[in-house]
């Protein structure tokens, strides 16, 4: 699990460790470096990319299966068009 420095307590850790999870937290006070922003990055760039369609920033469907469907239907786009772009 990687988090920020807002989940840097004892208690988040010994919740996520009691899971079997192994934590990757970032303490406060460190120096910025530790690597954590890389993988955040695309999470974000992800969330993103989705938020450009604009039925999805917005929930509108009361139905949770539309919903899903519009969400699956933006990563074949997304992905359609990163496949292109290499091409």
């Amino acid at each position: 699990l990687y988090a920020d420095r807002g989940y840097d307590h004892d208690c988040y850790r010994k919740r996520v460790r009691a899971r079997g999870i192994v934590p990757a937290i970032a303490r406060r006070g460190t120096g910025h470096g530790s690597g954590l922003g890389v993988y955040r990055w695309v999470v974000e760039r992800t969330f993103a990319w989705l938020h450009g369609f604009r039925r999805l920033r917005v929930r509108w469907e009361r139905r949770a299966d539309i919903h899903e469907a519009f969400l699956k239907l933006a990563c074949c786009l997304i992905t359609h068009r990163q496949l292109n772009s290499f091409c």
